[in-house]
């Protein structure tokens, strides 16, 4: 083997591989002082449909010259806040940009908020029927109702728990994710992005299933007296068989006598 001729071909080879390395890193330099540094920007890795969640499985992450980063582009998919849909149809590796996502609200409609099997329902409330008007987006209730069916009767009138554990979707147009500003010292800046408030309402939209909607519907037509709503602790979702409530329940001790009042009135007009 000739050492010699092997040891100059491989300073040659070297020699190459440095001019190479030169070449690529100057045309880097080139690059990135006409284009910018590489950032990673967050892509659609499939067609998003506008209104659509957006979620992990939809999009991921590349590098792209900082010139080519589009204004308000996410840096990671961990930037994408849980809950935030796409407010324009978004194509597949298109970027993924802060004026192209939102949460729910009354500009994107109801619709994404609903469960599956789920139906949204509003009710005419009063600050009486609706805890002062403290009920909030996200919060659960449980809907009361008296009912009389005898024609006045004091003795069969009742109040009853029709439904519990009832989540509230919306106050008037304030909806779930939306950012209350009352009562909240805030710069202008924020004041300027035109959040929703909580202010007044007088509606309340509530997430039910298909049945519960169309008692809920039969109660506040043809019963007449409208409903309470009775707030619950966020974290207690249980169901309870709660009994209704008559007017001998009030009266404890003397359930008695109005028993035998109400039972000689009535007889007496058979």
């Amino acid at each position: 083997m000739n050492t010699r001729a092997f040891t100059l071909a491989l300073i040659i080879s070297v020699f190459a591989m440095f001019m190479v390395y030169t070449y690529i890193e100057d045309r880097e330099n080139v690059l990135v002082e006409k284009y910018g540094k590489p950032v990673t920007v967050v892509v659609a890795k499939v067609d998003i449909k506008e209104l659509e969640l957006i979620d992990d499985s939809k999009v991921t992450v590349k590098s792209v010259p900082q010139t080519f980063a589009a204004p308000g582009h996410f840096k990671k998919v961990k930037d994408l806040e849980d809950g935030m849909i796409a407010t324009v149809p978004i194509l597949k590796a298109e970027q993924i940009t802060k004026p192209r996502v939102s949460f729910p609200g009354f500009k994107t409609g109801l619709a994404r908020t609903v469960s599956s099997g789920k139906r949204a329902i509003a009710i005419t409330i009063t600050e009486k029927q609706s805890v002062s008007k403290l009920l909030k987006p996200g919060d659960r209730v449980d809907i009361l109702a008296a009912v009389d069916y005898s024609a006045g009767r004091k003795d069969m009138q009742k109040v009853m728990t029709i439904l519990q554990d009832v989540l509230i979707l919306s106050t008037g147009m304030n909806m779930t994710n939306s950012i209350p500003l009352i009562g909240i010292k805030t710069p202008k800046v924020i004041r300027k992005m035109n959040l929703s408030t909580y202010s007044q309402y007088n509606t309340v939209t509530m997430e039910l299933d298909p049945y519960q909607v169309q008692k809920l519907v039969f109660l506040v037509t043809f019963v007449g007296i409208p409903p309470y709503l009775s707030l619950r602790n966020s974290s207690d979702n249980k169901v309870v068989r709660i009994k209704s409530t008559r007017i001998f329940d009030l009266l404890g001790e003397d359930a008695t006598e109005a028993k035998a009042f109400f039972s000689e009135k009535f007889s007496k007009k058979r």
